[in-house]
């Protein structure tokens, strides 16, 4: 099987030589992404905002290759500071519902143009 490059329309273009992310047979993995408003092509800068953005932008990646929150496996996320942690536990919590997908949350010392986080999804077709 090959692997099928997704892009989506309601997600910012990528900053580098990557795709939004692959799909192969039923599974899709994206690629990270930061806080961009994909209208405003603007940095979100505030954690709660920038968090649904991030959870936003990557999901139409997923709807893109057929799958949809609750076939999201697992979130990957990276953050400035662990000191955002509640904040994007609301987000999250409120985005996935009863849907609680696996997740690795940590800190690191610095993100592509100064963002926030950065996150990532491994999901399925549904």
């Amino acid at each position: 099987m090959k692997l099928d490059r997704l892009v989506s329309k309601s997600a910012p273009a990528a900053i580098g030589p990557y795709s939004h992310g692959v799909k192969r047979g039923d599974m899709i993995i994206t690629s990270g992404q930061i806080p961009v408003d994909p209208q405003t092509h603007e940095m979100v800068r505030e954690i709660k905002a920038a968090t649904l953005t991030v959870l936003n932008n990557l999901i139409s990646v997923v709807e893109e290759g057929g799958g949809d929150r609750t076939t999201v496996a697992k979130v990957d996320v990276f953050v400035r500071s662990l000191s955002d942690f509640d904040a994007i536990n609301q987000v999250y919590s409120e985005f996935f519902g009863d849907s609680k997908p696996a997740r690795v949350l940590v800190q690191v010392s610095d993100l592509p143009d100064g963002a926030l986080l950065e996150a990532a999804m491994t999901a399925f077709v549904k």
